[in-house]
């Protein structure tokens, strides 16, 4: 399997299958959602779980840790006030007040290269609770 090598500036490197997996949500509309966590181990930024189109956003949120960081993307269906049906991919940072500072820093400073990966993506929020990325918000900001 092959991956890109992580620099000292840059942070870590990004696994080929999570670049393949976020283009089968984009492309093909394979998943609903990505979430990807950081393996320190392998020093780069893997899937951890795939979401299937039918599941629901609470689905999605539910499969957030409580207390650990995570990247995801969410293709978010919605219809606009001209009754068009649209599709708008999010870029969610999740990092809970309760996770640990070290997790907190490490996706810090990974977020940028690993974002930039996601060529695609339409809108990016920052979360450090579950309010802060609520359906609401994404309504928001599509519209």
């Amino acid at each position: 399997m092959s991956f890109r090598m992580p620099n000292a500036s840059s942070g870590m490197g990004v696994a080929e299958h999570s670049s393949r997996t976020f283009q089968e949500l984009q492309r093909k509309r394979v998943y609903r959602y990505v979430v990807f966590k950081i393996d320190e181990k392998k020093n780069e930024v893997v899937v951890e779980k795939t979401g299937a189109l039918g599941e629901s956003y609470n689905d999605f949120s539910a499969s957030l840790p409580e207390n650990d960081c995570r990247y995801a993307v969410y293709d978010f269906d919605f219809v606009t006030e001209d009754n068009c049906q649209k599709s708008k991919i999010f870029f969610i940072a999740w990092s809970p007040d309760s996770s640990r500072i070290r997790a907190k820093m490490l996706y810090a400073t990974s977020k940028d290269r690993f974002r930039r990966e996601l060529d695609g993506v339409h809108y990016e929020l920052q979360a450090t609770d579950p309010t802060e990325m609520d359906l609401e918000v994404l309504r928001d900001r599509a519209n």
